[in-house]
């Protein structure tokens, strides 16, 4: 599957419209790219109208009381449609485990190994994220992770699902798939790139221009 990395609502609805997309995912250095001063609340409902599936809003509290009041009121936007993504590490682990537990969906992210996947796994995330691009910034392919992890989740019949984020490029994408990934999160400018090739381009103007020139 996949998911639309952003939230500008208009990209959003357009991606929608073609009928590939299952949900979206949103974090802070997001939101203040593309939102600028927006409200937070507002912009995630504009989201929320021109979408399906759930849509991941990322806690940007510390303490794990705070996180589960932040959590709390996101939820409340919609019970049904809102993930919360939970950043990885202890205190990450209690909330989200405490949240799975209330029937709120989670996305445990920023994790970068399997013993990180397979520990939110474990708590209860409805979703582990691993992040592609970063771990391929350390000097490691992302897909063995990728790999060891959804036969680990499948062996234990765990509810988890995996999401593969910071994608940079279309074989990222196409790794992370191969390597069994359920879902991987994509920015539209990657989403429509992977569109064109110049291949079907050609041959498309090539009957075009045979239906044009009929009977000439």
């Amino acid at each position: 599957m996949l998911f639309v990395d952003s939230t500008d609502p208009k990209e959003i609805e357009d991606i929608f419209a073609w009928g590939v997309a299952s949900g979206v995912t949103t974090n802070p250095l997001i939101f203040a790219r593309e939102s600028g001063g927006a409200d937070l609340e507002g912009r995630i409902k504009e989201v929320l109208a021109v979408s399906h599936g759930h849509v991941s809003v990322e806690l940007v509290t510390e303490d794990e009381t705070a996180m589960l009041e932040e959590a709390a009121g996101y939820a409340a936007w919609d019970e049904e449609r809102i993930c919360i993504k939970v950043p990885f590490g202890e205190v990450g682990l209690r909330v989200a485990h405490q949240l799975s537990q209330r029937g709120v969906a989670t996305n445990v992210t920023c994790m970068m190994s399997f013993n990180q996947a397979y520990l939110a796994a474990l708590a209860g995330a409805t979703y582990v994220s691993i992040f592609s691009g970063r771990v391929r910034d350390t000097g490691y392919d992302v897909r063995p992770t990728i790999q060891q992890t959804r036969e680990q989740i499948d062996r234990e019949g765990l509810d988890s699902e995996i999401i593969i984020g910071s994608v940079r490029h279309m074989m990222d994408v196409n790794d992370s798939l191969a390597a069994g990934a359920h879902i991987v999160t994509v920015p539209p400018p990657l989403l429509r790139k992977m569109l064109h090739h110049p291949k079907t381009d050609e041959v498309i103007a090539q009957f075009a221009a045979a239906w044009k020139n009929r009977g000439a």
